[in-house]
């Protein structure tokens, strides 16, 4: 526990008094307050008179110079003078504020409003003569603020050792938190308290394609909760990473305090500077309901207005895939038994196919007749392309082309076959983390999706990143993502990616990127499990920043149906997975099931073809980390209403108030919820649909099972 004289305290106030600069939100329920402390930067934060952030530190420390070594994460004493943390005077101050309302163009609402009051503090490091700004945005939601660098004579270019912003709390509270990982954020979510974290570090994760761990620290964003009377809900995270590394939270359990920590290079860099030039937001959320934070807007906010000329292209997409099927393991992505190739080299008419290649023009055509009759809009086609063989775990940089298809993959007759049943295909570009092939062949690969129609590409780095030593984070290769989706802009096309960098908001900025993985999906529950609260934290974490490709929809949640004696389950009620649509925003939406599973329960798979994927509103009807999410959207430009509700492992009631609904309007719902027997270990299947008029006076009472849920159509009766 701290331990704080009340000399000390009224020492800090008497200093806070005289030095402090402060900025309140429009609403004045926050008030943050900068000082100077013996020439180190420092702020904190309070909501209501209350502090939620004591006194933290601000500041960077820097390489000497900008040739930097191997091992220089050492550092020695005499480096110091050229860090940017202490030595300072403030010399300017300037205040800002906006109000505006913008319109994303894939959103969970129509509109979004960003408010904020702003302070922009100078300060002068006489010893170097050198300035920075440190730049904050109040809004009535919690905090953002950054570093800006000025171009200046003593201050060009230089190097970045680490970034060390300080968020110190003060009380233990819950949270829910991951390992840091350079290079994943594929884990398991842990509930504890910020003192019990090291303690429960070393169980926290598991194996992973590509692992570079970071001990006692986690990843952001960090949902936590002050318990009590007067619960408070925080998350820590950040927003805009651009040019610039993602940031992980090193973790002082005793004093209940994070720093950030963030990913580095082989040489021990964390990031290449030339001015002028900003560093990403760090956002401190705050609000008194769960339910406010989910609902908040400022990571975008913090992100600045896209540059695109034309984002007409840009449209929500619900598809199907060729994917599951490998992803259990019924088939595979290589072709052939081979087990070394060489493109441009192998011929793979040659070679002797293997008997299980999913992406093959006869059952791709199934899959097209299967979404066409159904109204999906697309189909993901993953193994289509030559190189599948030798693709993982080889460091092999030529390792795919992305333009030339396996001898069972009719290229042009498939995408003809699509279109002429309203479907688009999806192209998949799996790189196996080889990111310097993809720059090299990304302008051929779009032109070969513009030349047959594709407009979504799903991108993937499954595996170490090529150039060797770099990290899925770093800065080099956030920078490829970002290069990546400008040129798919180029080409009008849309990038959904995976086991790429987590997003931050930057779908403001470029809309084309319009979904990611970066954490643990669905695909998991066939390789190591979810577990049932998994559903429940992510909406308070990953999806603070954007979108996530969770991939839901399974309705044979159990493995044994395929191979007898498999003990793979997903861990979710077939209610449950319905309920997904709404409680996660995904405007590019899977059903990823096979379709002889979805024929057997054509009338629950009516939810997944009547839900829509992108929304003019959204009402987060209540939500507890860990626990329960339920969520009311009503659909882009119709007057059409969806509802999810899920749970974890603990049974729930729940009663839906559909006061959000037009007054003096009738509606129909049509109700999916759990079977009375429903289990989602001995009876997953078990569901009950029915449908009842409602008004906006009605309520419903809901039993959730154990991790289950129910999911709501509303259409107005006309």
């Amino acid at each position: 526990m701290k331990k704080i004289t009340v000399g000390a305290l009224l020492l800090s106030m008497m200093f806070a008094g005289v030095k402090a600069q402060s900025l309140k939100s429009p609403d004045g329920k926050f008030e943050m307050s900068f000082q100077l402390k013996e020439g180190v930067p420092y702020y904190n934060l309070k909501y209501n008179g209350a502090v939620v952030v004591e006194d933290s530190k601000l500041g960077l420390r820097l390489f000497k110079d900008t040739a930097i070594k191997f091992a220089s994460e050492i550092a020695k004493p005499e480096d110091a003078k050229f860090d940017l943390n202490n030595g300072f005077a403030k010399v300017d101050e300037k205040r800002d504020s906006k109000n505006e309302t913008w319109q994303p163009v894939l959103g969970e609402k129509k509109n979004y409003i960003n408010h904020y009051n702003e302070l922009a503090v100078t300060l002068n490091q006489a010893s170097t003569d050198r300035s920075i700004v440190v730049k904050f945005r109040l809004f009535n939601d919690g905090l953002g603020f950054r570093y800006e660098f000025p171009q200046q004579k003593n201050l060009n270019y230089f190097v970045i050792r680490e970034e060390d912003s300080e968020i110190d709390f003060p009380t233990d509270m819950k949270a829910w938190w991951m390992v840091a990982d350079y290079d994943s954020q594929e884990y398991q979510y842990q509930e504890t308290k910020v003192s019990e974290i090291p303690a429960k570090w070393d169980k926290a994760y598991d194996a992973n394609a590509s692992q570079s761990l970071v001990k006692n620290a986690v990843q952001s964003p960090l949902m936590l909760k002050k318990e009590g009377k007067q619960p408070l809900y925080i998350n820590v995270a950040e927003a805009a990473v651009l040019d610039y590394p993602a940031s992980h939270l090193e973790v002082d359990a005793q004093n209940y305090k994070f720093k950030t920590h963030l990913t580095a290079d082989r040489q021990g860099a964390k990031g290449y500077i030339q001015t002028p030039s900003v560093t990403p937001w760090r956002t401190i959320i705050v609000a008194p309901k769960a339910e406010e934070v989910m609902d908040s807007k400022m990571i975008f906010n913090l992100n600045e207005p896209t540059k695109y000329t034309d984002t007409s292209y840009i449209h929500p997409t619900k598809y199907m895939g060729v994917w599951w099927e490998m992803i259990i393991g019924k088939s595979q992505w290589a072709y052939s038994t081979a087990e070394n190739v060489h493109l441009g080299k192998t011929d793979f008419n040659k070679l002797t196919p293997n008997g299980k290649h999913a992406a093959n023009n006869t059952k791709v055509k199934e899959y097209i007749d299967f979404a066409a009759e159904n109204g999906f809009q697309g189909l993901l086609i993953e193994g289509w392309n030559i190189g599948w063989e030798d693709w993982f775990g080889h460091s092999k940089e030529y390792v795919f082309d992305f333009v030339t298809p396996y001898p069972d993959f009719d290229i042009k007759m498939l995408n003809d076959y699509a279109h002429s049943k309203g479907i688009k295909l999806i192209m998949h570009h799996e790189t196996s983390g080889s990111a310097t092939n993809y720059e090299r062949w990304a302008d051929k690969a779009f032109q070969t999706m513009n030349k047959y129609g594709y407009d979504a590409v799903k991108t993937g780095y499954v595996g170490d990143i090529i150039p060797r030593g770099e990290h899925h984070y770093s800065q080099w290769t956030i920078n490829h993502y970002y290069r990546i989706a400008e040129k798919a802009n180029d080409y009008k096309i849309m990038i959904n990616s995976h086991e790429s960098v987590r997003p931050t908001g930057e779908s403001r900025t470029y809309p084309n990127y319009i979904s990611a993985e970066a954490a643990r999906g669905t695909e998991y529950e066939a390789f190591g499990g979810n577990k049932p609260d998994h559903q429940t934290v992510l909406p308070f974490t990953r999806w603070m920043g954007g979108s996530m490709d969770y991939t839901p929809g399974i309705f044979q949640t159990k493995l044994d149906y395929y191979f007898p004696g498999d003990n793979r389950f997903v861990k979710t009620t077939l209610a449950k997975q319905l309920a997904l649509y709404v409680t996660m925003y995904m405007p590019l939406q899977m059903a990823a099931d096979l379709p002889e599973n979805y024929k057997k329960h054509m009338d629950a798979f009516q939810f997944i073809k009547d839900v829509a994927a992108d929304w003019d509103d959204t009402k987060i009807l209540s939500a507890e980390p860990g626990d329960y999410v339920i969520t009311a959207r009503k659909a882009k430009g119709t007057e059409n209403w969806f509802v999810g509700g899920i749970t974890d492992e603990n049974k729930r009631e729940y009663t839906v108030d559909f006061s959000f609904l037009d007054k003096g309007k009738k509606y129909e719902a049509t109700i999916y919820e759990d079977g009375k027997d429903a289990d989602y270990i001995d009876n997953p299947q078990s569901y009950n649909i029915y449908k009842k008029q409602i008004t906006s006076k009605s309520k419903i009472n809901f039993k959730m099972v154990r991790s289950g849920g129910f999911a709501i159509s509303i259409k107005p009766v006309k």
